[in-house]
């Protein structure tokens, strides 16, 4: 019997295709991701006094010298930019190199826009969170397009790196410095709404980058196998991996029934296997995209 040498696929340049293909697009999404923020920033962030990251830490600056907050972002981004060559090299800086430049300029040409998006007597909770939505839209955009506008996320990037931590933590340590100082300055009222806006922000670039989840994935691990297999294939018409797996206490063989099906089918699905196995144990995990074929 003859076998067919399996063809090797080079991967070496395939991160350079990814970011080369459809440029112009990146390129005008990124740019509009960062104007989404930068007038995010000029008409929520510093009349609220919203204090997270180097713009907040440029609201404090401004506050104590009346420095143009701009000029502090593209200075403190130069430096940041100088520190990300210095300990995280070339490649990790170059989607950086942009954004931190072009970040501080739109700042400056959209500071006008407070003039006309007059916020008056609005609730502090709502303008954090219309701040939160349009940062949030922004820095996805940002993101999903390989680039970033520099900031506190190269100073995580480094502490995560050489401090030895999770990037979470690295988050805590520069943001929650950042905020503290703010409400020192600004009273603890900024504090809250300057979390309630960071966190919400998250959120929603989250959403921006993944889209909205389409579908679940459910391990299942169940003594009714062949029922659940069969209802999800014949009832639902999906289909279902079998995983051999062992215990981790008991070392005893087990198999896990992997199965991705759409979020509107997930309850269907849920409340099937508690009738067939009460005991059932399932894992549900937010799918954003299938590719290839079912098994």
């Amino acid at each position: 019997m003859i076998f067919a040498k399996k063809k090797q696929i080079d991967t070496s340049n395939l991160l350079k295709e990814i970011t080369s293909s459809k440029k112009l697009k990146r390129y005008v999404m990124f740019f509009i991701g960062v104007l989404l923020s930068a007038a995010a920033f000029n008409i929520f962030l510093k009349p609220c006094n919203l204090i997270f990251g180097l713009s907040g830490l440029s609201i404090i600056t401004e506050k104590i010298f009346k420095i143009d907050p701009s000029l502090i972002i593209l200075l403190g981004n130069i430096i940041l930019l100088i520190a990300s060559f210095v300990f995280l090299g070339t490649e990790k800086t170059k989607p950086t190199i942009i954004g931190s430049i072009l970040y501080p300029l739109l700042i400056k040409a959209t500071e006008f826009l407070p003039n006309y998006i007059d916020l008056g007597d609005t609730e502090m909770i709502v303008s954090a969170l219309c701040g939160a939505l349009i940062s949030g839209i922004g820095t996805g955009l940002v993101f999903k397009n390989n680039f970033t506008t520099g900031g506190t996320d190269v100073l995580k990037q480094i502490l995560s790196h050489y401090g030895k931590m999770p990037y979470s933590k690295a988050n805590i340590y520069s943001e929650g410095l950042i905020m503290f100082a703010g409400g020192i300055f600004f009273g603890w009222q900024s504090f809250i709404y300057s979390i309630i806006t960071l966190y919400s922000s998250g959120i929603i670039s989250d959403r921006v980058i993944l889209g909205i989840s389409e579908y679940k994935t459910l391990e299942i691990i169940t003594t009714e196998e062949e029922a659940i297999k069969k209802f999800i294939m014949e009832s639902l018409n999906h289909g279902v991996t079998k995983i051999e797996a062992e215990g981790g206490y008991t070392n005893k063989k087990k198999t896990v029934l992997l199965c991705a099906l759409p979020t509107r089918e997930y309850f269907i699905a849920t409340e099937a296997i508690k009738k067939i196995d009460k005991e059932a144990f399932v894992i549900v995990i937010d799918t954003y995209e299938i590719m290839g074929h079912k098994s």
